[in-house]
C-alpha cells in the first residue's frame, strides 16, 4: 500500500503515458525533421554524389523549413559510418555548404547503424545539460564510395583477437543474421514472408505518396552508365522500392550468406545512399523564436548483447527504454524498428510481443534502404510523418548495431 509520501508525489508527478505526454519549457522538442531519398548503392540517383552534398542537402532543407536563422545552430552532431579522411571534415564542409555559419561548431559520430539516433541523442543531451538551446542531430551515408573491401582494416591485434567476444566482432553482418535465425528459429518461409510484407507496404505508400512530406528533393549530377553521358536529375524517392515482390518471389533466391543459410538479397537491408537530419530546440526557446514544434524527444537507451547475434538489439533496448520512461508496449502508437535483416527483426517483434500491424507502417530497410549511418535520423523523419497520417502520438524507433548492441528511442508527435 502507497504511503502518504508517495500518493502526494504520484499526485503532483505524472508518470508513465501522463509524463510522456505532458509539456514544460525545458522539453526539448523537434522542430523540424526531414531526409533524402534512399538509393541504391552504385546504381541508384546518388551512385555519383558525394556524402557532403547529401548531408548539405539535409542541413539546409532542415532549417529552413522551420524558418530559423541558421546563425542560431549552437551545434550540430553528425552520424557517419564510413568516413573518409576521418569524416569530421566532410561534415564541417557541409555545413559551410549549407550556408551555416564558421561560428556553428561541427562534430561526427560512429555507433554503427545507431549513428544517426546517436547524433541527436547526443543534440538532445547538450539541450537538457543546458550547454545548448538549437542543434541538429544528423546522419549521413554514401555506401557507393564508403562501402567494401577499402573500409577493412589490414589487420587486428593477435592479442585483442584472444578474446572470443571481441574476435565476434568480427563476424560478418550476414553471418550474425543467420545466427540468430539458427539459434532462435526463425525459418525461412517466415522470413521471407515478412520482408515481402515491407515491400508491399512501401510500394503502397509510395504510390499513394505518403514519403513526399519527409523527403527532400535534391537536384544532383548523374552519369548516364549506358551513354556515359553527365546531366542534372531531381533525386525525390527511394529508388530501392520493388512493386509485386512475394513471398513466393523470394522464395526463389539463393542464401547470400551461407550455402545452406536463409538470408539472402531480399531479406537483408538494401545498401543504400542518403541522409537524415533532425533539428531539435528548448521549448521555451522554439516558443520564444515562434519556430513550429512537431514532436518532442523523450528518452533514448543503448544496450549491448553477444556480437554474434546482434541483431537481437531491439528486443532489449525497447524493453529498457519503455520501462525508463514508465510506457507499456501498447501505450505506443508504432514502431521504426530497422530491419537490418528480416531474421532479427522478427526475432525482435516476437520477444517482445508486438503486433505486426505497429511495426513499419510504410515498410522498412529491406525494402526502403539502410544508409548506415542516416538511418536513424530517417526513422525520426519518418515517425513524425506517419504520426501525421495515421493520428499517433507516441512512437518507437530502434535498430540493432554492428558488435553487438542495440539502441531505442520513444518520441511524441506534437502536429
Amino acid at each position: 500500500m502507497a504511503t502518504i509520501t508517495q500518493r502526494i508525489s504520484q499526485a503532483i508527478s505524472p508518470s508513465g503515458k501522463a509524463a510522456v505526454l505532458a509539456q514544460t519549457d525545458d522539453d526539448v522538442v523537434i522542430v523540424s525533421a526531414v531526409r533524402s531519398a534512399l538509393t541504391k548503392g552504385k546504381k541508384g540517383g546518388f551512385k555519383d554524389t558525394r556524402p557532403e552534398e547529401i548531408l548539405s542537402g539535409v542541413l539546409r532543407a532542415v532549417y529552413t523549413k522551420a524558418g530559423l536563422d541558421p546563425t542560431l545552430i549552437e551545434d550540430i552532431v553528425v552520424g557517419n559510418v564510413l568516413p573518409a579522411g576521418g569524416g569530421a571534415n566532410q561534415a564541417r564542409m557541409a555545413g559551410f555548404h549549407a550556408g551555416i555559419p564558421q561560428t556553428t561548431p561541427v562534430s561526427t559520430v560512429n555507433r554503427q547503424c545507431s549513428s544517426g539516433l546517436t547524433a541527436v541523442n547526443q543534440i538532445a543531451a547538450l539541450i537538457k545539460a543546458g550547454q545548448i538551446d538549437i542543434g541538429i542531430g544528423a546522419g549521413v551515408e554514401s555506401m557507393t564510395f564508403g562501402y567494401g573491401a577499402g573500409a577493412v582494416p589490414d589487420g587486428y591485434s593477435e592479442a585483442v583477437l584472444s578474446n572470443q567476444e571481441a574476435q565476434d566482432c568480427l563476424i560478418p553482418m550476414g553471418i550474425t543474421s543467420e545466427n540468430v535465425a539458427a539459434d532462435y528459429g526463425i525459418t525461412r518461409a517466415v522470413q521471407d514472408a515478412f520482408s515481402a510484407k515491407s515491400f508491399q507496404k512501401a510500394a503502397a505508400a509510395q504510390k499513394a505518396g505518403k514519403f513526399k512530406d519527409e523527403i527532400v528533393p535534391l537536384k544532383v549530377k548523374w552519369i548516364d552508365p549506358k551513354t556515359e553521358q553527365e546531366r542534372d536529375i531531381v533525386v525525390d524517392s527511394d529508388d530501392g522500392v520493388r512493386d509485386g515482390v512475394t513471398a513466393e518471389s523470394l522464395s526463389k533466391l539463393k542464401p547470400a550468406f551461407k550455402k545452406d543459410g536463409s538470408t539472402h538479397a531480399g531479406s537483408a537491408s538494401q545498401v543504400s545512399d542518403g541522409a537524415g537530419a533532425v533539428l531539435l530546440a528548448r521549448r521555451s526557446t522554439a516558443k520564444r523564436l515562434g519556430l513550429p514544434i512537431v514532436g518532442k524527444f523523450v528518452a533514448a537507451s543503448v544496450v549491448g548483447v553477444p556480437p554474434r547475434v546482434m541483431g537481437i538489439g531491439p528486443a532489449v533496448a525497447i524493453p529498457k527504454v519503455l520501462e525508463k520512461t514508465g510506457l507499456s508496449k501498447e501505450e505506443v502508437d508504432f514502431y521504426e524498428i530497422n530491419e537490418a535483416f528480416a531474421s532479427q527483426a522478427v526475432y525482435s517483434i516476437e520477444k517482445i510481443g508486438l503486433p505486426y500491424e505497429k511495426v513499419n507502417i510504410n515498410g522498412g530497410a529491406i525494402a526502403i534502404g539502410h544508409p548506415l549511418g542516416a538511418t536513424g535520423a530517417r526513422q525520426i523523419a519518418t515517425g513524425l510523418n506517419i504520426a501525421k497520417q495515421t493520428g499517433g502520438r507516441i512512437f518507437v524507433t530502434s535498430m540493432c548495431i554492428g558488435s553487438g548492441m542495440g539502441m531505442a528511442a520513444v518520441f511524441v508527435s506534437e502536429q
